[in-house]
């Protein structure tokens, strides 16, 4: 063969190896992620949550198939497995860890030192829970959004009282193990309202029968659903719970209202979704977690359910409703 053909055969040879080596290359950086349910579970978390982190991380160039891949690490709605997923992820050395809820931000926290950590936890102090140093300066591995709710808790309680003014008694369903400072700021608030609370707990997902049916049995005229990962992921069943004991129930999220339930205030989950994909392209472009400052909710929302209401043999009064920011017919 002469040198010339040779040569260019050499170089067809040394071209499309290259961009077969290209398409099969893997992404550049990988990011776990922690949570009591993934995208693909069922039931599903709020798909606009999950979309949300990837859109933000997306904002900032990163891109799903070509320079990042997901390291998905499911509980399925048994918290006790947070613990050994987070050793999973950190064996796997992945680039960054997001986690979500009090049990996955404490599972990540235990696993490693050295991996940076984005978290989204609305239901504890992070300082007060030993996450970080401070909300300005969190040191070590961690940072993210965060918010404790206390104040939120007391707000539902008040505007149970305004859709139902004779309401005297509401059930509180929730977590005691993250969500004893939401249950005592509504003890506190209750007490000024003349208001008899009753917490029903629930620690796994078979215990949501159970707990409308105490609800029920304690003759409650009205429930409050405090936030936890469980409470979001099966939001659907707590829904049709409420409309089975006949029982009015106001929730922190609007994927909650989506799924039936009557009305929701709190923060917009997704836009907090958004930018702890942004956090999480910072700390892949190089920022680390100790430099960014923890982040509050920065957009709350009312949501109202007519149709719910309708199926209550209620109505929301015409005050809230020129206060909501959303209206589902």
């Amino acid at each position: 063969m002469k040198r010339r053909e040779f040569l260019g055969v050499l170089g067809g040879a040394a071209t499309w190896p290259l961009a077969a080596r290209g398409q099969q290359q893997p992404a550049r950086y990988r990011i776990g992620h922690l949570a009591i349910a993934a995208p693909t579970d069922s039931p599903p978390p709020p798909p606009a949550n999950w979309d949300a982190f990837v859109q933000g991380l997306r904002e900032a160039g990163y891109i799903e198939g070509q320079n990042i891949a997901f390291e998905h690490r499911s509980a399925h709605d048994q918290p006790e497995l947070f613990p050994k997923l987070a050793l999973e992820l950190a064996s796997l050395k992945v680039d960054a860890i997001f986690a979500r809820g009090t049990w996955a931000l404490a599972a990540a926290k235990n696993a490693t030192r050295t991996i940076p950590i984005v978290g989204i936890d609305l239901e504890i102090d992070p300082v007060e829970a030993g996450l970080v140093a401070s909300i300005a300066r969190p040191g070590g591995n961690i940072t993210g959004l965060f918010l404790d709710l206390s104040e939120l808790s007391g707000k539902h309680l008040q505007f149970l009282k305004e859709i139902i003014p004779g309401t005297s008694r509401v059930a509180v369903l929730g977590n005691p193990d993250i969500n004893a400072p939401q249950i005592r700021e509504l003890e506190r608030v209750a007490r000024s309202l003349a208001v008899q609370t009753q917490a029903v707990d629930v620690k796994n997902a078979t215990h949501f029968d159970g707990a409308f049916e105490a609800a029920k049995n304690w003759r409650a005229d009205a429930l409050i659903v405090l936030s936890n990962p469980l409470s979001l992921a099966y939001r659907t069943q707590i829904g049709a719970l409420a409309k089975k004991t006949g029982l009015p129930t106001i929730y922190l999220y609007r994927a909650h209202v989506d799924a039936g339930g009557l009305i929701s205030y709190g923060p917009d989950l997704p836009d907090m979704f958004r930018r702890c994909g942004g956090y999480a392209s910072r700390i892949l472009g190089g920022t680390k977690p100790a430099d960014l400052p923890i982040e509050r909710p920065a957009r709350f929302e009312l949501v109202g359910n007519l149709k719910t209401a309708r199926a209550f043999g209620s109505t929301i009064p015409e005050r809230i409703l020129v206060r909501a920011d959303i209206v589902l017919e």
